[in-house]
């Protein structure tokens, strides 16, 4: 497989520099600088080849003429410097032209430098137990999956390219696996945590996720992946801050909280499996948490979730992490102003009201300009024959009055909803992750190469078992991972590659069960329209990526529809909501190397099909491009035992 040669390499000249124990300005300080080349390098036609440690993972910054630097040195290394999680030594020539008169001095004071620039990104480690527990919500008691005896699970603190390393231990009596909703992995779809990409942990076992949050920010959260997990709880919050060098577009908030909102079942997770496996639907949640709590009496002993201080702002990160509905959040009496979206600073603008779509999230700010007293917190169900509510409280310091009886009421239609979402737009004058402005990337003078159509349906199999498909197929997740399968060359044996076409039949009559993946060329740069022939509103996740929600129509889509796509201030994020009967449509980039999972965000819709994966293969294979297998990565299925490639 590639570059396991280079690989091996790089871990052995590793080796070499752990037995040695002499750092770069030890080695660097041994030349004295009258022309004859330091310890550990040599003198070549006044070409100086020295060795610096750098950290393999932070290289590649400096290949790509990013921020970090004018270009790698030596392009023929890019494949070992782009290795991550390894320090390797890399060879950096320095040019001694008599001209310039460089000293030893000089290369002391360069290579330093260097190796400052791009030192490692910090590490942030978390150790879960994950264990079976009771909550009762609503009055009465349900199982639940809880993280460090929690509900919901601990947050997850970070900045913007911090290495996260998470060690899971399986105390469950069944299989497990967690996705890091929103988060990229670059070139790294090991991580992910679908069953597409990795082995389960299984029951009594431990399994530790390292992953890097690349160039991201934002708000994102993480769930448990498996089967119904999901209902069950497992579920926390993910804040990525950005560097303390990059200006965020708005005052630092006095205090920030989270509202983890979403639908709930009282029944446990392994009865709603059986429901679904014996052919029903899950049908009406039995209420609406925040939390995981739900205020039954705003004139009550409650405990508010936060306490304000007059005249403060707050920021609050607000993530549907439900299993079915679209819930409408407000809060009694306080506007909120969005000021971020899946990753993305948006235009700030003061809303009443936010339609929060099942998987997305928002980060709005609130100001304690109103009385002293309690106020509610509502999210309630939207585009439903029925209407389920969720309250909390907050309260501002010293309040000696509870919240008002009347209530604010959430819209009604959704195309109040569709109204809502063409007012979010891309902030093109402030920065993200990276230094540079989100507008610097003109993403609507890019030329599509190829257009992609999903449509979902749903249909009775021959059993007559209920299932949901794209564009016909109804994904079923074999016993060995996809990506597995792809990377020990025994794919045919798992799957075969594009059961469906990228322009399905106008009418889906039959239902193919398999597991559906597609293949995609890398850094194409892709259009994929989402249609939706039914009477409920759809929400998907893209894993891997980011990509830009240019349009959203009732009806069926067309090629003249592209007329009426925003191609300056789209909203770059990862997850997308297609309502009843109409379109959505994104342009992305495939340039993510990896197996990544598009899902239906509805449990039910995603448990009976509704989903797939996107295969994009670097033709180069090259560590640049896509890590190889983790050697502490898990092997099942067929692979189990196979020598690594």
């Amino acid at each position: 497989m590639r570059d396991r040669d280079d690989e091996e390499g790089v871990r052995r000249i590793t080796q070499e520099t752990h037995d040695r124990k002499r750092e770069p300005s030890e080695l660097l300080a041994a030349g004295d600088g009258d022309g004859q080349a330091p310890e550990g390098g040599e003198l070549r036609s006044k070409v100086w080849v020295v060795r610096c440690v750098f950290d393999a993972s932070e290289v590649g910054g400096l290949m790509k003429n990013d921020r970090r630097g004018e270009g790698c040195p030596l392009e023929k290394e890019k494949d070992l410097c782009e290795n991550q999680s390894e320090r390797v030594w890399m060879f950096g020539l320095i040019h001694m032209s008599t001209t310039h008169g460089m000293s030893a001095i000089s290369v002391v004071m360069l290579c330093l430098f260097a190796a400052t620039v791009i030192a490692e990104d910090p590490y942030v480690y978390y150790t879960w137990n994950v264990s079976y527990g009771t909550i009762s919500p609503f009055g009465a008691p349900k199982q639940a999956i809880l993280i460090n005896d929690q509900f919901p699970g601990p947050e997850i603190n970070c900045s913007s390219n911090n290495n996260i390393v998470v060690n899971v231990f399986n105390n469950l009596d069944e299989p497990l696996l967690f996705t890091w909703h929103g988060i990229q992995h670059r070139k790294n779809s090991w991580q992910e945590g679908t069953p597409g990409t990795m082995c389960p942990i299984l029951p009594g076992t431990n399994f530790t996720y390292k992953f890097q949050v690349k160039d991201q920010i934002g708000t994102y959260f993480y769930y448990p992946s498996l089967g119904l997990h999901r209902t069950a709880g497992g579920i926390g919050g993910l804040r990525i801050f950005s560097r303390l060098l990059i200006p965020v577009p708005y005052p630092d908030p006095e205090a920030e909280h989270w509202f983890l909102i979403g639908d709930y079942y009282a029944k446990s997770h392994t009865a709603l499996k059986q429901i679904l496996d014996n052919g029903g639907s899950l049908g009406m949640p039995n209420g609406v948490l925040i939390n995981g709590e739900n205020v039954k009496h705003l004139h009550g002993d409650n405990k508010p979730q936060f306490t304000m201080k007059p005249g403060k702002t707050y920021k609050l990160r607000i993530c549907n992490v439900g299993s079915k509905d679209s819930l409408n959040f407000r809060i009694q009496g306080h506007p909120m102003t969005l000021v971020e979206t899946e990753g993305s600073h948006t235009v700030q603008n003061a809303y009443e009201s936010l339609d929060v779509h099942v998987g997305q999230c928002f980060t709005v700010l609130i100001t304690a300009n109103q009385e002293p007293r309690e106020y509610a917190v509502i999210a309630s169900t939207r585009f439903t024959p029925y209407i389920l509510e969720g309250k909390a409280i907050i309260s501002y310091e010293g309040a000696k009055k509870h919240a008002s009886l009347f209530l604010p009421l959430a819209p009604i239609t959704w195309f109040w909803s569709l109204n809502q979402f063409r007012t979010f737009r891309w902030n093109l004058t402030a920065s993200a992750a990276r230094p540079n402005p989100q507008g610097s990337y003109h993403y609507g003078q890019i030329n599509i190469t190829r257009t992609i159509k999903i449509v979902n349906s749903v249909a009775r199999d021959d059993s007559g078992k209920l299932r949901y498909a794209i564009n016909g197929v109804s994904h079923v997740d074999p016993e060995t991972p996809l990506k597995l399968a792809q990377y020990y060359g025994v794919a045919d044996k798992v799957f075969q590659y594009n059961l469906i076409s990228d322009s399905p039949d106008e009418y889906i009559n039959k239902i193919t069960v398999a597991p559906n993946v597609l293949n995609a060329t890398f850094r194409d740069f892709v259009e994929i329209v989402f249609e939706n022939p039914t009477v409920s509103v759809q929400s998907y996740n893209l894993d891997g990526y980011s990509f830009f929600l240019v349009g959203m129509e009732e009806g069926r889509w067309s090629p003249d529809k592209r007329e009426s796509y925003n191609l300056l201030d789209a909203v770059s994020r990862h997850t997308v909501q297609v309502f009843p009967n109409s379109w959505s449509a994104i342009l992305l980039t495939f340039d993510n190397a990896g197996m990544w999972n598009l899902r239906s965000e509805n449990a039910e819709n995603r448990y009976l099909g509704q989903q797939m994966y996107v295969s994009v293969l670097s033709p180069e294979k090259s560590l640049r491009d896509e890590y190889n297998l983790p050697l502490t990565q898990q092997v099942c299925g067929i692979v189990k035992d196979m020598p690594v490639p």
